[in-house]
């Protein structure tokens, strides 16, 4: 009776691993949850850009960022998590760490490629970002070692049944290169870049993606004042090329879901979201929709908060959930919650079922 109740105990015990961790040493798939890999520019990057040999524009790995959830300084580029952080929290994964994090050599829950300042373009920040084509390499060394780890099957299945999120083309768009070309055949470049993402994605077995329209740039603090000397794209400038873009993106996924067997996808339109909490906050639970909560000058437009980018002073203000926007570019913990659960409770969920 008691080596009955040791074999069910021990049966019991390892079907408990299957689905968490490991039977008798050898590696398991977590049968319950999809992966979620992570791509892009501020709006994702959890702290890549902590790890490279780049300037303070391009970081945010001080006081007060981080000070809402963290309680100290990720890199992330806001008071505390961003979308990815909730989604992961919603798919039942814990928070996707950084590609560049030290000493991480585990990927079956997904990892995040995400790099501030970076574009679909190679020459967006060049040098000083990780660029969309570089993410692309690194994911390439992810696809080998979970092959060499899990076995070529069982790494496709992870691909396979794993979401792929990205937030990519606003610097692009800020970009001075975007003078040098028509506004189609700027758009063309970028939407091309991000087609060559996908395809790449969908050969390595990635079949689920998720992607946001560009939020309305030109309502950003940083972009409502001209500064002297800025040779970036003005206010007025990037409305048309955000608009191009987001058309461009929806009749992309249309014509790949029609050439790519098996190819799924869900959007969240950042940009009718963004400009609603922007322009009437109060109606969303917010009291300052044009303001940063951290920054200097009118609207918080210069990019100082922390007084670690040439400019010392900045202020801050007392209640970062009055806030549509924490510094001079990017959103609120606040906002970034609520766009991630309007965006799960609209398709994206289906996708995490595995």
């Amino acid at each position: 009776m008691a080596a009955l109740r040791l074999r069910i105990s021990i049966l019991v015990f390892c079907a408990c691993l299957v689905i968490q961790c490991n039977c008798y040493g050898h590696s398991v798939l977590q049968k319950k949850h999809a992966a979620l890999f992570i791509f892009g520019d501020s709006l994702y990057d959890p702290g890549n850009n902590n790890y490279i040999n780049t300037t303070t524009d391009f970081q945010a790995n001080w006081f007060p960022y981080g000070e809402t959830f963290f309680k100290y300084p990720t890199g992330r580029f806001c008071d505390g998590r961003l979308i990815p952080d909730f989604l992961a929290q919603y798919a039942k994964l814990p928070i996707i760490p950084a590609y560049l994090q030290p000493g991480l050599n585990s990927y079956t829950n997904g990892v995040n490629f995400a790099s501030g300042g970076a574009g679909a373009l190679v020459e967006s920040h060049q040098g000083l970002v990780i660029d969309l084509k570089t993410q692309i390499s690194q994911f390439r060394m992810v696809e080998m070692q979970l092959r060499l780890k899990l076995g070529d099957a069982e790494a496709y299945t992870v691909l396979s049944k794993a979401v792929y999120i990205i937030s990519i083309g606003g610097n692009d768009y800020l970009s001075p290169l975007a003078s040098n070309f028509s506004n189609e055949e700027y758009v063309g470049l970028v939407i091309g870049n991000l087609t060559i993402w996908i395809k790449e994605i969908y050969k390595k077995g990635g079949r689920k993606f998720g992607f946001s329209t560009l939020p309305p740039l030109n309502e950003m603090p940083s972009l409502r004042v001209h500064k002297p000397g800025d040779t970036s794209p003005s206010a007025e400038e990037v409305i048309p090329l955000v608009k191009l873009h987001n058309k461009a993106l929806g009749k992309l996924l249309l014509k790949l879901k029609r050439e790519l067997q098996g190819f799924k996808y869900s959007t969240i339109d950042l940009h009718t979201y963004l400009k609603q909490f922007i322009n009437r906050p109060s109606k969303y639970g917010f009291s300052e929709g044009t303001t940063a909560c951290c920054g200097s000058g009118p609207y918080g437009a210069i990019y100082s908060c922390g007084g670690k980018r040439g400019v010392t002073k900045y202020q801050l203000c007392d209640n970062v959930t009055e806030y549509v926007f924490f510094d001079s570019f990017h959103p609120t913990e606040k906002v970034y919650r609520k766009l991630s659960k309007l965006w799960w409770r609209h398709n994206l969920k289906k996708l995490f079922e595995v």
